[in-house]
């Protein structure tokens, strides 16, 4: 993992004792909530519904065993208890006090941790795959590169002020498990017909009001050319971003309104009209960061586990969590276990205090201290040893964490919703609770097959419901949440925004129309035919007529 130099441990205190210093002018008064806003928002501190919500970076997706404790102690001193995983691989307490504030800033910093960059019109937290640096798909691990990018934002000068908020995301594996086309820049590693590796560049993909897919800028970056290029986009968005109507800002807007080509040009032309950088510092910090993420000591173990096959055998809970939530190690006798905060009626994306220190001890036990944030509001252990699995699978079952249903239908996204979130229009938590009820029998999950359901309760799509496979908009209809259904999203490799099915629907017969879908599906599908290949065969219509016969 990354570590804090001189300069970043330095900066993160004088941005601590800063914001005190703010916030004490703010409770006596000599701040208004307008001078303070933009204040608050550069430190990742929002005003919801109820309380100041302060969302904390994990810059793409890492924590450490210490990290995952001290944001436990957090949420135990200072919030209610638990801490929410978001979309963005980030955490976020929700009932905050803006007088502990300056508290809470210090005890992250004690952790290289903070806040900053989580929120305003700046390059917000670089993601990239959950599983990065240790499946055994991926190229290269993308971590270092997502690392190098954040250092080249961070209060970047001539980004600190763009338009409109500004996200990344980055893979090095040929399954994009990152969502890069969905994102204001994605970037995607693979090899030219030389067996040379670089950056796909995919520019203009986002969700919320305007959802798009991504579109090409650059087929093949050699690798010490892209914070340069990444530069020449920015000062393009820079350029010509519209910051008249906060709906239009985006860069995807900027893209679709341009045209591919055009956009493509402005680039390529700003990018020519630079100077011819040295690329030597830039390769040699990122060999210096490519260092923290060197693969951990791995024993050389045998690829069969004579125990692991035994407990397998021998408990058929255990044999459907390896099913669902074990993936495959690129290290012989290793395995990534992927920790579902889905359970049974539970809120996506929460952990107890207790929870996360269980998992804190788990990765210091099993994953050599190191634990991921999915997108899709999981935790995983990416290193463990097949031998160890089982020991794992009973820790976790104790605590309310081994459900087994990652990427099924209990495995749901859904934002906080109008439970929270001042911009909401619905609820989310409710919806999603009741439709992991409804789909609950791990029999029946299996039976459906891989699906994915996101919920955002409103149109700025926290809950990316737009690439949901089953997607969900909660919306007010006369002063009544009303659920839009799209079918057909996906975020993966093949990306698809989700199309309207129809009419919405009351939140209480969103079960009932989720289940008419997936009969349809299961009714009409072929052999071995997923929900989304299904639906993109099939179309539209045998669903439309299966939730609106009736009406």
């Amino acid at each position: 993992m990354y570590r804090y130099d001189e300069f970043d441990y330095q900066f993160v205190r004088d941005r601590t004792a800063q914001f005190a210093d703010q916030a004490r002018r703010r409770l006596a008064g000599e701040l208004t909530e307008d001078e303070f806003r933009p204040l608050r928002l550069m430190n990742g501190l929002y005003l919801q519904l109820h309380a100041y919500m302060l969302r904390i970076a994990i810059p793409y997706g890492t924590l450490s065993s210490r990290q995952m404790r001290q944001l436990a102690m957090i949420a135990r001193r200072w919030d209610k208890n638990y801490g929410h995983f978001t979309t963005r691989q980030n955490i976020q307490f929700n009932w905050i006090k803006l007088e502990d504030t300056p508290e809470i800033l210090a005890a992250l910093a004690d952790v290289e941790m903070h806040a900053i960059q989580t929120s305003g019109n700046c390059i917000r937290n670089v993601t990239t795959d959950q599983w990065a640096g240790a499946a055994a798909d991926e190229i290269a691990d993308p971590r270092p590169v997502a690392e190098l990018i954040r250092q080249w934002s961070s209060l970047h000068p001539e980004f600190s002020y763009l338009p409109r908020k500004f996200k990344i995301a980055v893979t090095g594996a040929p399954n994009d498990r990152a969502a890069v086309k969905v994102h204001d820049i994605g970037l995607r590693l693979h090899k030219n017909d030389k067996g040379e590796a670089g950056w796909e560049v995919i520019v203009g993909g986002g969700l919320g009001r305007t959802p798009l897919i991504g579109v090409t800028v650059r087929e093949f970056l050699p690798q010490h050319e892209l914070i340069a290029y990444l530069e020449a986009i920015m000062r393009v968005y820079n350029l010509y971003g519209r910051r008249d109507n906060k709906y239009k800002a985006r860069i995807k807007i900027l893209v679709h309104e341009l045209g591919p080509e055009k956009f493509r040009a402005e680039v390529e032309a700003e990018y020519a009209r630079r100077p011819k950088q040295e690329t030597e510092v830039e390769e040699r910090e990122l060999a210096r960061i490519a260092a923290y993420f060197a693969p951990p000591q791995f024993e050389r173990l045998p690829r069969w586990s004579p125990r692991f096959e035994e407990a397998r055998l021998a408990n058929p809970a255990f044999a459907r969590w390896v099913r669902t939530n074990v993936a495959a190690h690129f290290a012989d006798g290793y395995a990534i276990a992927n920790i579902s905060l889905k359970p049974e009626g539970g809120i996506p994306g929460d952990a107890t205090s207790e929870q996360m220190e269980l998992v804190a001890d788990l990765a210091e036990r099993h994953s050599f201290s190191e634990i991921r944030v999915s997108h899709a509001q999981n935790l995983v252990l990416p290193h463990v040893k097949r031998d160890d699995l089982f020991d794992l699978w009973q820790a976790l079952s104790g605590a309310g964490l081994a459900a087994s249903n990652l990427g099924l239908a209990g495995d749901i996204i859904a934002c906080p919703g109008l439970d929270y979130c001042t911009l909401a229009t619905a609820r989310s938590i409710p919806v999603a609770q009741a439709i992991s009820r409804k789909f609950a029998d791990y029999d029946r999950q299996q039976d459906i097959g891989p699906l994915k359901i996101n919920i955002s309760g409103c149109i700025n799509a926290c809950g990316h419901h737009h690439v949901g496979h089953i997607g969900i908009l909660g919306l007010d209809k006369k002063g009544e949440e009303y659920y839009q259904i799209t079918l057909g999203g996906s975020s993966a490799t093949s990306a698809s925004i989700g199309q309207i099915i129809g009419p919405g629907f009351a939140g209480h017969d969103v079960p009932d129309a989720i289940e008419k879908i997936l009969d349809t599906y299961l009714k009409h599908r072929q052999p071995g035919e997923e929900f989304l290949a299904a639906y993109r065969r099939l179309g539209a219509q045998p669903f439309k007529e299966a939730l609106y016969a009736a009406h």
